[in-house]
């Protein structure tokens, strides 16, 4: 659970503001937004396969890329 004390002289902005980066530090909300719904063992395995299949595309576009411009 993410919790942040308030700091001597810190004003209520200050304090949720450290929160907020707090959260998003932690993870939290994307670690909600993936319990939301059940998914499947093969329907992970598919997504994993997806994603790592579009970050090869991606490094193999990059590297075509950066030999282009010399």
């Amino acid at each position: 659970m993410t919790r942040v004390v308030l700091r001597e002289g810190e004003s209520q902005e200050n304090l949720l503001k450290r929160f907020r980066k707090q959260v998003t530090r932690d993870r939290v909300l994307s670690d909600i937004k993936k319990k939301r719904f059940f998914v499947s063992n093969s329907e992970k395995r598919r997504l994993a396969m997806r994603k790592a299949k579009r970050r090869e595309r991606r490094r193999k576009w990059r590297a075509e890329h950066r030999q282009r411009r010399y």
